[in-house]
């Protein structure tokens, strides 16, 4: 580490001091709760993950809280009690980032959403910092109802927060906390555990970038890659996993559709094998109206079909209302806060009436 790099974090450390918080509660402490794919083993004494929507619950004591992180890692939304969400940041440089401040005396609860895809950043976390004397309460009971949302820059929240003018991708405009599928969660009363990358498909990327890193290839292990730490699925086995994949394959170029169909009914199977009880729901979109929404859902029917004719009856599609730009644009091209705000109502509906759930 760098003379100035320390510097830095020794003067972080002094400004969460004086704010109160300066207890460190390690990561590995009993009261957290985690939700989402992350390695207790990646940093020894830490948590870390890549994928949006990890989140991390607490109860805790005292007037103020920090996190201690790794540099740069990243946007969260911060929940703290009854008060309003809000955003912060970690800075280049910085690894103690303020949560709360100026709390009345007594206990808190406390929800961190990771808000950006973290493959380039392997966000860590290594605790809390609490007021001299104070500590975390009883690990928080999740709830019973589980999703998993797998899919791709739409389930990230890519460009959400823009207007439409950007040129390129900003993490400052991607917030997964406002997606379909955090905000179907949230209506749900249910855990939320991701595993989506902007321009990933099922049988090719998008424009077919990194072809061997397909959600295939990826999605047995813990963080965005194609080997390494292989993720562990009976930790968490979902309700309903709803599948948000196609719109990549089918994005740039002439694309394939018997190779889109076949990819659709090997990944079913590989869902089913991974969770015998859960019911699979893909989704489409939202994408305009195009012969590309019309062969992607021809390609999940065929997958649909296939399964049931192996006796699975427990897959299914459900269609978002296209994007017509009505409710305005993201960052290239992608859905607007308003739009994805009407596909988590729309998600909401459907998965009410097929799980049951009120």
């Amino acid at each position: 580490m760098t003379v100035s790099r320390k510097i830095l974090l020794l003067v972080a450390m002094i400004m969460a001091i004086h704010a109160g918080a300066s207890q460190l509660v390690p990561a590995t402490a009993s009261g957290f709760a985690y939700v989402g794919r992350v390695s207790h083993t990646y940093r020894p004494g830490a948590v870390a993950w890549t994928y949006p929507g990890v989140q991390i619950r607490c109860t805790f004591s005292g007037t103020s809280a920090a996190m201690k992180t790794n540099s740069d890692c990243g946007y969260f939304m911060v929940e703290v009690d009854d008060i309003a969400p809000h955003k912060v940041q970690v800075m280049k440089g910085d690894g103690i980032t303020r949560l709360a401040n100026g709390l009345p005396e007594g206990e808190h609860s406390l929800t961190l959403t990771y808000i950006i895809e973290g493959h380039g950043k392997k966000p860590t976390f290594y605790g809390l910092l609490l007021d001299d004397g104070c500590s975390l309460g009883e690990r928080p009971t999740l709830p019973d109802r589980r999703i998993e949302f797998i899919g791709n820059s739409i389930t990230c929240g890519y460009g959400i927060e823009g207007d439409g003018t950007e040129k390129t991708f900003l993490f400052s405009k991607q917030n997964f906390y406002y997606t379909y599928a955090a905000i179907a969660a949230r209506n749900l009363g249910a855990q939320c555990q991701v595993c989506a990358r902007s321009g990933i498909g099922l049988y090719r990327n998008y424009a077919g970038k990194i072809p061997e890193q397909i959600m295939p290839n990826v999605y047995p292990h813990t963080f965005y890659a194609t080997q390494g730490e292989q993720w562990d699925f009976s930790l968490f086995q979902p309700d309903v996993v709803c599948v948000n994949l196609g719109c990549n394959d089918t994005s740039v170029g002439k694309y394939d559709t018997t190779r889109l169909t076949e990819a659709f009914k090997a990944f079913t199977k590989t869902l089913r094998n991974y969770y015998p009880q859960a019911k699979i729901v893909y989704l489409i979109g939202a994408i305009p109206v195009s012969k590309r929404l019309t062969d992607i859902q021809a390609a999940q029917d065929a997958a649909i079909a296939d399964a049931a004719s192996r006796g699975d009856h427990e897959v299914y599609r459900m269609d978002f209302t296209p994007d017509d730009g009505s409710l305005g644009m993201g960052s290239q091209g992608h859905p607007s806060l308003q739009r994805q705000a009407l596909m988590g109502e729309e998600l909401t509906t459907f998965l009410q009436q097929l799980m049951g759930w009120e």
